[in-house]
């Protein structure tokens, strides 16, 4: 590698991106470099309408003073539509280097005026076909290129869903466009490159177009056409001649339409594939369309045109299933081993007329049988028809099922068992580029990681959806904000979350009110903490890509659901009226409910607070002075009267549930000793459930977080490690793959809960991955410098069953990494820093003059910028680089058992509660002598009646304990030793 380079060129977060209809797109930029502490000093920015015209450029910045290598906004001469510019980038640092131009990368324009669409939509004439109701039908138009071809674009949408083809072959490798988004208000255009698949002569350009969105079924049972109930498709195919000369073939009414294979074609219930019906060769020249029908000029209710904002939907995977098996009900099934998101590819070969029908789901019930109950009124089921002519080849169109079993009925031969490599899965999802990993020593962890991912791949098609196998698939704004941070850190989200918020602004109601689901297809006014997506979501993409031009966008929306709630209440600062979800889900209400027991008031106001408080914040990062002041002192007022209504004179809070505690120590509502107090608190409330949570989707994604901030880190460990109901590796426990909608989903027992809601693939309770990331590994940022322009790297280690972290994240500067490996002897830190950024790093219980950087003493090494012995370890404060601290492990990662340790963190180890019971028998037999015993310490437990512990007894238990704790640590060592052997 040179010594300075300039990599990962993109534009509005993408590589050579075809189709921007942005007038002042922005330009971003890696930097590598051997060197530590690389920091960019200058940069240059060339465009030019030509691969080799630099020298002619239409814009060049000259040289720049600045750090700054992240959207850096076009500001040449106005850019002219379909038009491809070129451009590289320069920089120089600060040792004086200077780079070599980047490789040439390149944007084009879309459609920048609306005036330039030419083209109508077009249905098939409703007096010789029923769009209406033919579940998918097909266009087709014959044109004749007569001069050679330079260049080819076509420009597409639908009302419905399509997919385009020309000559024969399918254009570009998306599913389901346009997407989706509020149709009436805005809807996207794809922008293909079609150029090779041009012949010089007859050509052919074909349509298949389906209901989708727009008019299939959609926001539970027998919900239709909320859009409107007419297909149609807009399209325009530009040509550009070798001679210069430009031709345009427009949907107009010289196409025409039929029906063809699909008859039958929805999201929630699958697709229906008749192959005999099939026209072969229907986008081809010379194909007879004598039989096909006329089209239409129409005018659906559409609003705005914009160009592909989200990242396409594709195939991104495929997975074989491992298994096939007859349930004790006589269904075959196959199990492709993880609950996914997508559909199954097959091929057959059998005689024309044979149905073969797929029956998806998540899980089997505890007898062994599929279990469709959950899916409610979704039959997520695919039949293909054969047409009998030799091996075919089919996957479903226009529809997605979640599952990880599929019942196959009329298969060939299926009663002798299955041919595995005929059935394949597909997994579809917006193609977003993966950008986090994290991974530790604990299986089970690894797994929950895993299953956090999937989640999100399975929920993330299109728009962020809260389930994807029910009949329900809805964009929840509450289900979108609580799992963002975790979201972003696992994938690049920038324009996936872009587009939605786009929607959310466009759906968002005229009194600023938000709706539960956005794009909005549902009944309802607003609820706090689903309504503060408005504000939550656009902060977050701001603090991790550092776009400061999105939260210029969504400014206004962020403003109106503040405004919005500020009138709402019976006073200004206190929001106590109207519906809200509360904390959804929690475990501390009655019975068979959903609502938690935390009171809508606390929950509302206390996102009214955080909300505001983000809202002062985003003024501030855009310069709005006046609004900084308003909306700090509003903040203000709020917590104050969020400590008037709940918290008593004496410092606690007046609401005993888990979930008030978290919200209160979250957002800041409480300090002090009031602040000691919560905390205190609320260690006791999960201590009361035996390191159990009851919180709900409100008050789960925060629970670790306070606890580890705020002096009771190894509580949230213990919660993370839980394993029996409720935790979030009960499910791992039971098999799960994905994160299940309720902790219990499947009952130690192997029930159910309710068929109504019971989504095993629902992504919310997986923002513990946002804690992961940023606690346990420590990988964080500092939100003065967002984007990670200043890392802050702060892990808070987890003991014996985590000794091992590391996490990663490819930021928009690049690659981060931090890792982090205890034994009882060391701590070995591995960091990687990313050039033109710095890190704080504190090493946690180190010592200055113990501390080795490879072979070397700390101080003597390139990149440290500065060290400091804190209370808590080591900070550093380093460069750009790849770095290796080693320093001696005093705390050991064994408990360290004394008088102050409580009974029932004893009691958590089978061995260590034998000791215990050793000494006092009644804990093992009296069950209410346990539960008066388990919060206290072993020193309260010496001269109780009941107990008959003297002080001696004591110091032989906290002995025993200790001694047990060391050879279980000197066997886990070994252990791992062997295995460090053997990779």
């Amino acid at each position: 590698m040179a010594n300075l380079q300039v990599t990962a060129v993109t534009c509005e977060y993408r590589t050579n991106p075809l189709g921007i209809d942005i007038s002042q797109p922005r330009l971003s930029w890696r930097i590598e470099s051997e060197r530590r502490g690389t920091l960019q000093q200058a940069y240059q920015i060339q465009v030019s309408l030509t691969e080799t015209g630099f020298e002619n450029p239409v814009w060049d910045t000259g040289l720049i003073d600045s750090d700054q290598s992240l959207h850096i906004e076009y500001n040449g001469p106005q850019l002219a539509s379909r038009t491809r510019y070129f451009y590289h980038v320069k920089v120089w640092d600060n040792f004086g280097r200077e780079s070599e131009w980047s490789d040439t990368a390149w944007w084009e324009t879309a459609l920048l005026d609306p005036s330039e669409w030419k083209a109508s939509w077009i249905t098939p004439n409703p007096e010789e076909m029923n769009s209406q109701t033919e579940p998918a039908f097909m266009l087709r138009k014959p044109f004749n290129l007569k001069k050679p071809i330079e260049s080819a674009r076509i420009y597409a949408t639908g009302v419905g869903v399509y997919e385009l083809y020309l000559n024969g072959d399918k254009v570009g490798d998306e599913l389901l466009a346009p997407g989706w988004t509020s149709y009436h208000k805005r809807i996207q255009y794809q922008t293909y490159d079609v150029t090779t698949q041009l012949n010089n002569n007859d050509n052919v350009i074909g349509v298949i177009l389906a209901d989708g969105w727009y008019k299939g079924n959609l926001a539970w049972e027998n919900k239709r056409h909320i859009y409107g109930d007419q297909r149609a498709v807009l399209l325009q195919l530009h040509v550009r001649y070798d001679d210069g000369a430009e031709e345009v073939i427009n949907s107009d009414s010289t196409w025409k339409a039929t029906t063809g294979p699909i008859l039958y074609s929805e999201f929630y219930h699958g697709e229906t594939y008749d192959a005999r019906l099939e026209k072969d060769g229907w986008s081809e020249e010379n194909f007879d369309d004598k039989a096909w029908k006329g089209v239409v000029v129409c005018h659906p209710q559409v609003t705005s045109m914009v160009s592909q904002e989200n990242n396409p939907v594709r195939v991104t995977e495929t997975i074989r299933p491992i298994s096939s098996f007859v349930t004790p009900a006589g269904d075959t099934v196959i199990d492709f081993g993880q609950n996914m998101v997508g559909r199954v590819r097959l091929s057959v070969n059998a005689p024309a007329g044979t149905e073969i029908v797929l029956k998806h789901a998540e899980v089997l019930d505890k007898d062994g049988n599929i279990y469709f109950g959950n899916l409610r009124s979704a039959k997520q089921t695919v039949k293909y028809i054969t047409k009998g002519t030799g091996t075919e080849n089919y996957a479903p169109y226009f529809t997605f099922q979640g599952f990880r079993y599929v019942k196959v009925e009329g298969y060939p031969g299926q009663e002798n068992g299955l041919p595995l490599e005929n059935l394949v899965g597909e997994v579809i999802h917006s193609d977003m580029e993966p950008t986090g990993e994290f991974e530790t020593s604990n299986s089970m962890v690894n797994q929950l990681q895993q299953n956090i991912v999937w989640g999100q791949r399975g929920n993330f098609v299109d728009v962020p959806t809260d389930c994807p196998q029910r009949d329900e698939r809805l964009g929840w704004t509450g289900d979108a904000q609580v799992f963002i941070r975790t979201a972003l850190f696992n994938y690049h989200g920038g324009r996936f979350f872009t587009k939605w918020l786009r929607d959310l602004k466009a759906d968002q109601l005229p009194d600023g009110g938000v709706p539960f689901v956005i794009p909005q297809v549902v009944d309802g006014a607003s609820s706090a903490a689903w309504g503060d997506a408005a504000v939550i979501c656009p902060w977050n993409v701001y603090l991790s890509y550092g776009d400061e031009r999105l939260l210029a966008e969504q400014y206004d929306s962020m403003k109106a659901w503040v405004e919005y709630i500020r009138v709402q209440g019976e006073n200004e600062y206190l929001w106590n009226t109207g519906f809200h979800f509360g904390d959804w889900l929690g475990l501390d209400g009655k019975e068979d409910s959903y609502y938690g027991a935390t009171p809508n008031d606390l929950v509302a106001t206390a996102f009214f607070a955080y909300s505001t408080r983000l809202l002062r914040d985003t003024a501030v990062v855009l310069k709005k002075g006046e609004d900084v002041q308003t909306y700090g002192e509003l903040s203000e007022h709020i917590i104050e009267e969020f400590r008037n209504e709940f918290v008593t004179k004496n410092g606690r809070l007046a609401v005993s549930t888990q979930t008030a505690h978290v919200l209160a120590l979250m957002f800041e509502l409480v300090e002090g000793k009031v602040r000691e107090r919560v905390a205190h608190d609320l260690n006791e409330l999960v201590l009361d459930h035996d390191y159990h949570l009851t919180t709900g989707f409100v008050g789960t994604p925060y629970l670790c977080f306070v606890l580890s901030n705020n002096g009771y880190h190894e509580t949230a460990v213990k919660l993370l490690l839980q394993k029996t109901y409720p935790s979030w590796l009960y499910p791992v426990t039971k098999g799960a793959t994905t994160i299940w909608e309720h902790w219990d989903g499947i009952k130690p027992d192997g029930s159910f809960w309710s068929d109504d809601m019971n989504s095993y693939n629902h992504y919310a309770y997986g923002a513990i991955g946002d804690w992961m990331y940023r606690v346990l590994a420590g990988l964080d940022m500092d939100k003065a410098e967002p984007a990670y322009k200043r890392i802050r790297i702060q892990p808070k280690f987890g003991g014996k069953e985590l000794t091992y972290v590391r996490a990663s994240h490819n930021s928009m500067y690049g690659k981060i990494i931090t890792s982090w490996n205890l034994t009882n002897e060391d701590v070995t830190a591995e960091i990687e820093i990313p050039a033109n950024t710095t890190a704080q790093i504190l090493l946690p219980f180190a010592k200055l003059t113990d501390i080795k950087e490879g072979i070397n003493a700390l101080a003597e090494m390139d990149g440290i910028i500065d060290i400091c012995q804190t209370e808590d370890g080591v900070s550093l404060e380093i460069g750009s680089g790849s770095y290796r601290f080693v320093y001696p492990n005093e705390r050991g990662i064994g408990v360290v058992y004394t008088s102050d340790t409580k009974v029932i963190d004893i009691l958590a180890n089978e061995k260590a509660a034998e000791v215990l019971i050793s000494y006092i028998p009644k804990i093992a037999s009296n069950t209410s002598i346990l539960t008066s015993l388990k919060k206290q310490k072993l020193s309260e437990l010496v001269a109780q009646p009941f107990t008959n512990l003297s002080p001696d007894q004591m110091e032989e238990v906290i002995e025993k304990l200790n001694q047990l704790e060391r050879e279980t640590v000197e066997l886990s060592g070994l252990k791992n030793g062997l295995q460090n052997q053997i990779k």
